[in-house]
């Protein structure tokens, strides 16, 4: 028997639109709570009118619909990119990115509404569930969270996507005629990912028409396109392209201009199978044509001009922590605190430009200059120039490197005999 609705509280569900969190909305209703919806626009390709349309006719009480765009860019893109985070060497963290702010925002909407839950649509084996919810526990305490995957009176009345569709049937919530694609993804404007389905087989290759955001790079085009990155303090603040007349400075335009020079070149595609945080293995394939570029240029330019140990320090106790620690969602913790703080002390002296060409799937690094720092010296590095190094300086530099090796080697032949 149905609760009155209202009867047990406010819930700010997570909705995307989709049949998951449409049927989610109307079975929270069914339990007793008053239904608000919230959407992130996070850069992904949606109908935002038609969502909104759609949550209010099967039972929202209010919808919210915010741009949350910018903040992605500039308060975790940007820093992901000063930080060449990554995770498991190869993953660029595409959708653990955006998981901050939209929690963020989901946490002050249900604060300012008087909400007492909040609520998601996603899986019981998946990352994203652990994202949120850690985020939600850490920006408000009191708020209680409900996860109709976990349940098991849910996920038992609702086993499969036909269970969903009778559900969806009987309760009049519009469902789509698109026929369901054999993945899932999940979308924002730093990447796209792909996963289940067809796709969990780790042997099976993805279909050409998988891959929704770049060209097939055997369909790219032929001729090589060129652009320049300009980076102060580690922050991308303008991209050139002479071919096209760009000129872009402002952090999210400036984003999305590389989003569509990548695309358009298709770059920025992986196929990887990950360990997820819960102690799943997962094949996914992803799509961050931008996000690929610009981490590449900005890798370039701090060997150029970047301090040899501030480098090494950052590469081994920075890179991988905040990798693993925004893949974990534990960007709201002490943790997470301390790493985003330290993030641009090591990006003072990232300032230059870089050049790079994209062609067929590929980028190559074409030069890079910096007008500002001082520490690759031309002559001192030149074979045909001698300048201010003496090279009789090497003498004791090998002498006292050698040391050590010289006690092994005598050590390693007396075993020997």
């Amino acid at each position: 028997m149905s609760a009155a609705p209202g009867s047990k509280g406010k819930v700010l569900l997570a909705y995307s639109g989709g049949l998951d969190t449409s049927c989610i909305l109307v079975w929270l209703i069914e339990q007793g709570y008053e239904v608000l919806a919230y959407m992130a626009n996070v850069g992904q390709e949606e109908d935002f009118d038609a969502a909104r349309e759609k949550a209010l006719k099967v039972g929202a009480s209010k919808v919210f619909i915010e741009d949350l765009r910018r903040e992605l860019v500039e308060e975790l893109v940007i820093p992901t990119i000063q930080a060449n985070a990554v995770y498991e060497a190869v993953y660029l963290l595409g959708t653990s990115v955006a998981r901050p702010v939209i929690a963020r925002s989901q946490v002050a909407i249900a604060q300012r509404e008087g909400c007492t839950h909040v609520s998601h649509g996603c899986t019981g084996k998946g990352n994203d569930q652990v994202r949120f919810e850690l985020a939600y526990y850490a920006l408000d305490p009191k708020l209680q969270v409900i996860a109709p995957w976990r349940i098991p009176e849910f996920y038992h009345r609702f086993p499969g996507r036909n269970a969903l569709l009778a559900y969806a049937a009987e309760k009049n919530v519009p469902v789509s005629q698109t026929p369901s694609k054999p993945w899932s993804t999940d979308e924002n404007l730093f990447h796209i990912s792909y996963e289940a389905g067809i796709l969990e087989d780790p042997n099976v290759t993805p279909p050409k028409d998988m891959w929704k955001l770049t060209v097939d790079p055997e369909e790219a085009p032929n001729t090589p396109e060129r652009i320049t990155i300009e980076f102060k303090a580690g922050k991308p603040v303008r991209v050139t392209n002479e071919a096209d007349g760009t000129d872009v400075s402002d952090p999210l335009d400036l984003f999305l201009y590389l989003n569509t020079v990548a695309r358009r070149n298709g770059v920025g595609r992986i196929d990887i199978v990950e360990n997820r945080f819960i102690g799943i293995k997962s094949r996914g394939c992803y799509e961050t044509p931008g996000g690929t570029v610009l981490r590449a240029a900005h890798i370039d330019l701090e060997g150029l001009v970047l301090d040899r140990e501030v480098r090494a320090y950052r590469d081994e106790h920075i890179t991988p922590v905040f990798g693993k620690i925004l893949y974990n969602g534990l960007y709201f913790s002490p943790e997470g605190d301390l790493i985003t703080k330290m993030v641009p002390l090591t990006q003072t002296n990232v300032n230059g430009s870089v050049r790079v060409k994209l062609y067929k799937g590929t980028l190559s690094i074409e030069g890079r200059w910096s007008e500002t720092e001082t520490l690759y010296d031309m002559e001192q590095s030149s074979m045909d120039v001698q300048g201010d190094f003496e090279p009789t300086d090497s003498d004791g530099f090998i002498k006292i490197q050698s040391i050590r090796l010289k006690k092994w080697g005598s050590t390693f032949q007396q075993q020997k005999k």
